[in-house]
């Protein structure tokens, strides 16, 4: 049973990098063709489409808010997989991805805010500390196929640890104004829902409707909805969660992701693009991703290793570790996602993505490289 389950899980971390890699490129094509289709003569309809009112909320809302909550849970199911089977079931297996998540999250919101203390632009210092676990995977394919299985399986864990800090940022310090009854009212709903679990209920449509309700009470509490979709996931019965989410991954992958790429990436790139990267916000997004991820990642990875409290994975040199945190600055679909939540400012939120664009661009061209080396 035990060897059925290590098998299960590997082909399991199989398919995800599989799926990650491929959408991987979808992300690519389709910030391309959003900064393609804002800087052309289409850009009024670009910009124009996304503030369409669709119900309650515009378009850009239902993708920020609504199908990025399905996202969400997408990631809650992830992490729940790899807690309870994966490679962060153990403290042994969660020691080394989780403490080098831990160390590309603080050095990069350390970095940015030092460069931006004592402006209103400080509150942005979460956004650096996110990384892409999509665009790194397909990255770190590309490198080449001499790159070991177990380097692809510690940025996959790395990543997973990644998006439960952003997660946990996003809950506590990116959720304004709460409105308790709301809150208190999806809360039910999601005891509810564990009662269920606890109870042996089964059906997928008890946890859709619920998780609706759940995602509707948070909505409204001015808790972010995406926090839901995390909750509702960990509710869920393991047998059940294992089928929603080779169902739902696709999904996320090939559509929710590029779409939210494609309503997101539309900035304009004209003749100051190199005056709308000399501003502390652009300066500190793109130190925090390229600098202070690969030192967060490296260096506690090293600490921790030569400390003797783990080893680095099978076949894996320093120089991979070293390309893995380069490739950590890649910080697109979530760094992005932040910056809308941590400004009001759109000229911030600009400059903020003009410094995730720069940054990845750097962390990806330089980790390829790095890891090409590699032999």
């Amino acid at each position: 049973m035990q060897e059925l389950k290590k098998v299960n899980a590997s082909t399991a971390i199989a398919r995800f990098i599989h799926t990650e890699y491929a959408s991987g490129i979808f992300l690519l094509l389709s910030v391309v063709l959003a900064i393609v289709w804002a800087n052309s003569s289409g850009s009024d309809v670009y910009h124009h489409l996304w503030e369409v009112e669709l119900g309650p909320l515009s378009l850009h809302a239902w993708i920020n808010d609504g199908l990025m909550a399905i996202f969400f849970f997408v990631i809650g199911l992830e992490l729940k997989r790899e807690f309870t089977e994966g490679e962060l079931s153990t403290l042994g297996k969660a020691l080394l991805p989780m403490t080098a998540a831990l160390g590309g999250m603080l050095v990069p919101a350390i970095i940015y805010y030092l460069i931006n203390y004592g402006s209103p632009a400080s509150t942005g210092w979460g956004i650096p500390m996110a990384t892409d676990i999509a665009f790194a995977l397909a990255l770190l394919s590309m490198a080449g196929k001499h790159i070991p299985v177990s380097v692809k399986v510690f940025l996959s864990a790395l990543a997973v640890a990644d998006d439960l800090g952003a997660i946990l940022v996003i809950a506590f310090f990116y959720s304004n104004g709460i409105n308790f009854i709301s809150l208190f009212a999806g809360a039910a709903f999601l005891l509810v829902l564990f009662a269920g679990n606890k109870f042996g209920v089964k059906t997928i449509w008890f946890y859709l409707f619920l998780g609706i309700g759940v995602w509707t009470g948070f909505l409204l509490s001015g808790v972010h909805a995406t926090i839901a979709g995390v909750l509702v996931a960990f509710s869920i019965p393991a047998n059940v969660a294992e089928k929603l989410e080779g169902g739902l991954h696709p999904w996320v992958a090939f559509i929710i992701m590029p779409l939210f790429a494609l309503a997101n990436s539309g900035i304009r790139i004209g003749a100051d693009f190199g005056q709308a990267l000399l501003n502390p916000v652009s300066f500190g997004v793109a130190a925090g991703l390229v600098i202070g991820k690969f030192t967060g990642i490296f260096s506690f990875t090293w600490l921790l290793v030569k400390a003797g409290f783990s080893t680095l994975p099978s076949m894996a040199s320093w120089k991979h570790i070293a390309g893995v945190a380069l490739l950590g600055g890649i910080g697109f679909t979530m760094s992005i996602f932040i910056s809308g939540l941590a400004f009001e400012d759109p000229v911030f939120i600009n400059q903020a993505k003009y410094g995730i664009l720069l940054a990845s661009v750097l962390a990806g061209i330089m980790g390829i490289l790095v890891l090409k080396r590699v032999r």
